[in-house]
């Protein structure tokens, strides 16, 4: 074989836009370009006549005579140019072909030229700067939009365009942007965008369509991808949508056609973004995940791109120049076997370069990746000769390179080790979000309540509320002696959503791509037939085992999805549609009432990953949590789920319950998120085993009688007690001999308060009595018993604060087997809730 050089598309030509984006462009297309309109028709006389008279014409006389100059000599310049029209003029000037490079200097040069400037004429360039602006407002040429884009002039466009073509427009456009939770350079740089779109297809705002707003977010995107010019985001096309420009027809959001929604590549896509040189197996690489693409998910697709095409063959390219077999040489394939063991500490460059490079933690996984790719092809040369057979050769990979057991291992320490370092301080971290989530809401209450300049204080803060020009509703404050400004709004928001986002995970164990995914629809509830008790259940969509299941709410996680629930609700009572990326499937998903979402600028937006994995690195800044070595603790996502299996088990939930609530496949899986030893996991579980066959003999798996299932209902009447509800399982005995007040299965009636502040009061008396008597042994037991009606108090104080707002959650209903429609209203908690 020969080498071949394929000087392949980039990553960023090579991106296309997604299926939902191309469907969205064919549905709504831009306005068509018209070959000529009146304004670009009129002669020179007509247009000079039509630009220096109001609107256009400035009020200070300096600033109209420069203007004037200006705009005349660019009509000059454009009228020795070939065309029927000024934008056929503009058009053979060449001058709107490349926003990056000045048009100023072929006009400035053609001027001089003919004497119509002076050649010292500092000032020419500004002026025929503000001549073309006219013409651009006047609607005398149209420039392109990545002329638009690209250009340093003419500046002020969008200002120009306020004043002079449609003022009411951009007036209701500034309103819409006051609603939003916006600031001053955002909304500035959509009215800018806005005036492209007049600039280059005419009319008003209102005659904006869908269709030229998604050609602009498209040319936004390209110009960024080849060019390196900045985008400005979509938010533009919120605000059209917010000042009702756009039909309710109209997506609700563009940010697909953003760089980083891309939708899915394809295999060659997958493969052309390392640039292979040789050919043939950049063709052979595309052929093998096109073979393997139906069975898997893109995710792991795109990692086998990863690991074969980067981490693998262009790591030989890059080393052996000309390579063009797989049959690699032993020295070769034990040099790229060393090589692969570590990555470089900065960038992801491969090379010798001298840069440090640290220990690579997946070298498994791309081992294997590489010898299944030579054993597949040796497979299916058998079975297709043709096709694979002249590719098929020795792997170089063999069983025992692949350190899969070893690393499994120094995985499993590494993550109990974290699970071990973050569980003492989980309860730390939840009195934290908690106090900062109440600190920044009475902070913003009380900037809200203050005036602009006016000084307040709340927990604990002094701060001045800061004046702003542009008011929203964002609420600004700043610290009277540093200066320093605090955008209240914000961290309010963030400090309520860390405080939401650790009270779910650490409540319920769910993966980050779970959380993300809970909508107003995963509420669901139980209600006994007897007792008439709810039972609040979560129902968890089906994602990375596509299983679904259901989790029973705890009374102090159903508080938390009612205050989700209030914050999230629009005033008509309905939890707004959003649409959210997948990043794993690279994909929408249909407008869905999600939990997780906040306002952004006038629209609503799901949370992702990244947002909250920043809420929670924002929330551990302020907590002020440490490791052993004195470190700041991290937190990710998916240490609340460790955590919360090692605390489910060593709790005594038994594995394969844990197993089922987690959704795991395999129950060692569950096992190897547990932080202990394995002979302890062993012994447990076989113990348990034992346990259970003894307390459940095998005639006991049967239907159960009437009588029986009577039983098993009227063990929840029984558990009443004094003070509360006593939550042992059924069938079992009180392992605690009673002793109610120190069992933490206990769960109190605020409605008991009474009859435990007398306990507590002679709880008090008797270690009194203990120690005037010297019964030193009795006043530390019963001091025990008092921390434990403290501990009881609080609960009950905690329980009664969360009732004292009912929120009417308004779960749809579903119809039953006859037709008749069941209601599933989740409120707040009620009494036997809590009881329960």
């Amino acid at each position: 074989m020969t080498a071949v050089s394929t000087a392949g598309p980039r990553a960023g030509q090579a991106r296309k836009l997604s299926a939902e984006a191309s469907a969205l462009r064919e549905k709504f297309p831009p306005r068509p370009v018209p070959a000529g309109w009146e304004s670009t028709r009129a002669d020179r006389q007509a247009v000079l006549a039509r630009l220096l008279a109001p609107p256009f014409r400035l009020e200070a006389a300096s600033g109209q005579h420069q203007r004037r100059f200006g705009l005349i000599r660019v009509l000059d310049w454009l009228a020795a140019q070939p065309g029927q029209t000024w934008q056929d003029r503009w058009i053979s000037s060449g001058a709107g072909a490349d926003g990056r490079t000045d048009w100023r200097t072929a006009a400035l040069a053609w001027l001089t030229r003919t004497g119509r400037i002076a050649p010292d004429n500092s000032a020419a360039g500004h002026q025929i700067g503000s001549g073309l602006l006219q013409l651009i407002c006047g609607d005398v040429i149209r420039p392109s939009i990545p002329w638009l884009l690209t250009t340093a002039t003419p500046k002020n466009l969008a200002a120009e365009m306020a004043r002079v073509r449609d003022p009411g427009g951009f007036a209701a456009l500034r309103a819409a942007g006051q609603a939003g939770v916006v600031g001053n350079v955002t909304t500035a740089g959509a009215l800018a965008r806005i005036a492209f779109i007049m600039a280059a297809n005419g009319g008003l705002v209102r005659d904006i369509t869908i269709g030229d707003s998604l050609e602009l977010v498209q040319v936004s995107a390209v110009e960024c991808d080849q060019h390196g010019v900045p985008g400005k985001g979509a938010y533009f096309y919120q605000l059209l949508h917010a000042a009702g420009v756009f039909p309710a027809a109209a997506p609700p959001t563009v940010r697909l056609f953003s760089s980083m929604y891309h939708g899915r590549l394809s295999p060659a896509q997958l493969i052309d973004r390392y640039d292979l040189a040789c050919r043939p197996v950049r063709d052979l690489l595309v052929d093998y995940l096109c073979e393997r693409q139906p069975g898997l998910d893109f995710t792991t697709l795109n990692s086998i791109a990863t690991h074969l095409g980067l981490l693998f063959w262009k790591d030989l390219e890059n080393h052996h120049p000309g390579i063009d077999s797989l049959r690699l040489a032993p020295d070769v394939a034990v040099a790229w076997k060393q090589r692969i063991q570590t990555k470089p500490a900065r960038s992801p460059d491969t090379g010798d370069s001298g840069e440090p490079r640290l220990p690579r933690k997946d070298v498994a996984s791309c081992l294997t990746l590489v010898r299944a790719f030579y054993l597949d092809i040796a497979q299916w040369a058998v079975e297709d000769p043709a096709r694979w057979g002249t590719w098929a050769a020795r792997c170089p990979v063999r069983a025992d390179d692949v350190p899969s057991r070893k690393e499994r291992r120094h995985r499993k320490s590494r993550m109990d080790q974290r699970t071990r370092e973050r569980l003492p301080v989980l309860p730390a971290l939840a009195a934290s979000v908690d106090r900062g989530r109440k600190d920044a809401a009475e902070v913003l209450h009380a900037a809200t309540s203050a005036r602009p300049g006016e000084q307040f204080t709340a927990a604990g803060k002094t701060l001045r509320r800061a004046v702003v020009t542009f008011p929203g509703r964002r609420i600004w404050a700043e610290d009277p002696g540093t200066g320093r400004r605090q955008d209240l709004t914000r961290e309010e928001d963030n400090a309520f959503w860390a405080w939401a986002v650790v009270e779910i995970l650490r409540g319920t164990g769910i993966r980050v791509e779970e959380l993300i995914e809970l909508t107003h629809h995963s509420l669901v509830q139980y209600r006994q037939p007897d007792t008439a008790q709810t039972i609040p259940l979560l129902h968890i969509a089906p994602s990375k085992t596509d299983e679904e299941r259901l989790l029973v709410i705890s009374p102090e996680l159903a508080d938390v999805l009612a205050t989700i629930l209030r914050r999230v609700r629009a005033p008509t009572g309905a939890v707004p549609l959003v649409v959210a990326y997948d990043i794993h499937e690279r994909m929408w998903n249909p407008p869905m009432p999600v939990l997780l979402q906040h306002r952004v600028g006038v629209e609503n937006r799901p949370f992702g990953e990244a947002t909250i994995r920043g809420v929670l690195n924002t929330a551990l800044a302020g907590a002020g949590l440490t490791d052993t070595t004195g470190k700041p603790l991290t937190f990710v996502p998916h240490d609340f789920r460790r955590i919360f299996t090692t605390d489910a088990i060593m709790n005594g939930m038994p594995p394969h319950i844990a197993q089922l609530i987690l959704g795991h496949r395999d129950i060692n899986t569950t096992m190897g998120y547990k932080a202990v030893y394995p002979e302890e996991v062993i012994n447990s579980h076989r113990a348990f085993i034992t346990r259970r066959r003894e307390l459940r003999p095998s005639e006991e798996y049967r239907t159960p009688t009437d009588t029986e299932w009577e039983q098993f209902l009227g063990h929840f009447e029984r558990r009443r007690v004094a003070l509360g509800d006593c939550g042992r399982a059924y069938a079992t005995s009180c392992i605690h001999e009673h002793s109610c007040l120190r069992c933490p299965l206990l769960r109190p009636d605020p409605a008991q308060r009474p009859r435990l502040l007398e306990i507590r009061g002679n709880l008090t008396d008797r270690i009194t009595e203990a120690q005037q008597e010297g019964w030193l042994g009795e006043a530390e037991g019963l001091k025990v018993s008092l921390a434990a009606a403290d501990a009881k108090l609080a609960q009950m104080d905690g329980l009664a604060a969360r009732r004292a707002a009912a929120v009417h959650l308004g779960i749809p209903g579903f119809p039953d087997a006859a037709g008749r429609t069941i209601a599933t209203s989740l409120s707040r908690p009620t009494t036997k809730d809590h009881q329960r």
